[in-house]
């Protein structure tokens, strides 16, 4: 049974520790952090995730995933075998299940030259325990973790540079043994999650079109090319950015390079409710961003830019209720 749904908290790594930051507070313009986390002396973090009740965190370095206090008492901490001294080109990622209970984490260790394939483990989150561990037939340099809202089930988004996107689920089933489904391409890569759950976004590797898909199955629901949002293909790509606005709004970035070389970018909304069959692109909106993976869609009518010392900033159109 899935529990009442928790605040969304999102992490921010800066000044040698990891901050945690509670979206759907209510707060707006730049936020201040719920807690502060210190990670251990020499680690080099390179994702983490926050417990709902903020009194604990997990991260991820280079050879190991560890889960600390917010007093900074040690809870459990699990080391990636054997040891690599590769530096580069190789992140793990992590996430905590809806429930709490699971943390799910990305080992690229194909890259990271442990002699074997890329893993996807599940650690009990109280112990550290191992309760699955998942080979993949990836070569991924990182990925994605997208949490469903709804029925828990964990998507994971292997980028491997060049060669494209693998994109996975993981579930566990009625009787508790875990259920793992990889999708049929290689070529897409997977944006966001609409807030209800009921489907999902990715953007063709190749950058020439979005599409929108059903869940779990993938069925594609409609795909927008670059023609659809008026620009001419030749010029102009699909970001792998944008995400849901809201349930039935998506943004899509596109971008391009002007005749000077000047770089440019637009965020375009999309009407994407399952009614209208073949999505609707209704308009632009204007966003004060560096870049075109700076804004950060959050599906209930916000979104987070990059703020002062490293810290987000909560924008809407219209006050929120």
């Amino acid at each position: 049974m899935i529990p009442a749904r928790a605040p969304k908290i999102i992490t921010r790594h800066h000044d040698g520790r990891i901050h945690a930051y509670v979206v759907d507070s209510g707060a707006f313009g730049v936020l201040e952090p719920a807690a502060v986390f210190r990670p251990r002396a020499g680690d080099e973090v390179v994702a983490s995730v926050v417990r709902a009740d903020l009194e604990r965190v997990v991260y991820t370095t280079l050879n190991g995933v560890t889960c600390l206090t917010r007093t900074g008492d040690l809870v459990w901490a699990s080391a990636f075998e054997p040891h690599s001294d590769v530096p580069h080109g190789h992140q793990p990622g992590c996430a905590l299940s809806l429930d709490g209970r699971t943390v799910w984490v990305y080992r690229p260790d194909a890259m990271a030259r442990r002699g074997g394939g890329d893993q996807w483990v599940v650690y009990d989150a109280d112990t550290g325990a191992v309760l699955v561990r998942r080979e993949l037939e990836t070569v991924g340099h990182s990925a994605i973790h997208h949490v469903h809202p709804e029925d828990g089930s964990i998507y994971l988004d292997v980028g491997e540079g060049q060669d494209g996107s693998v994109i996975l689920r993981g579930t566990v089933g009625a009787d508790g043994e875990p259920e793992f489904v990889t999708y049929p391409w290689w070529d897409r890569c997977l944006i966001d999650m609409a807030p209800g759950g009921e489907q999902f976004m990715t953007v063709d590797h190749g950058q020439g079109d979005v599409a929108f898909h059903r869940h779990p199955s993938g069925d594609v629901l409609f795909t927008l090319p670059v023609e659809a949002f008026g620009y001419d293909p030749e010029g102009t790509f699909v970001e792998w950015s944008g995400g849901y606005l809201t349930r039935d709004t998506a943004v899509v970035t596109l971008g391009g390079e002007r005749e000077d070389e000047e770089e440019w970018f637009r965020h375009h909304l999309v009407d994407v409710s399952t009614g209208t069959g073949t999505g609707t692109v209704i308009g632009e909106i204007a966003v004060e961003a560096t870049n075109p993976y700076e804004m950060e869609p959050q599906g209930d009518g916000s979104w987070l830019t990059g703020g002062p010392n490293g810290k987000p900033v909560r924008w809407s159109r219209t006050p929120l209720a």
